[in-house]
């Protein structure tokens, strides 16, 4: 598997992770990156009444290794495509655990 480096960008506090979100696969995990930088990430979870935003944040913070209140979905909610805000962990680190994940 080639690795290939995805776009994250430091904020203020921390870094901004853009992932697609496919729920109601058969297991959990990163299915990978697209061309864009997007994580691509599969969800046991039903996208029914907030379950599996919940998933995606329960998930990402197994994969980072924090706790699930440094986690924040700050774009598309609604949608497949968000933007997960990630506190107190700068895009580096963020790369390394989901590439470490990911291997």
């Amino acid at each position: 598997m080639v690795e290939r480096k995805f776009e994250l960008h430091n904020g203020k506090k921390g870094a901004a992770l853009a992932v697609r979100v496919t729920p109601r696969a058969s297991r959990n995990e990163i299915f990978g990156v697209l061309n864009d930088g997007t994580v691509k990430i599969h969800l046991t979870a039903p996208p029914v009444e907030g379950q599996a935003n919940e998933a995606l944040l329960k998930f990402l913070s197994d994969v980072l290794g924090v706790p699930v209140s440094r986690l924040d979905i700050v774009a598309g909610k609604t949608g497949r495509d968000k933007l997960v805000s990630v506190i107190d962990m700068d895009a580096e680190a963020v790369h390394k655990r989901i590439v470490k994940h990911m291997s």
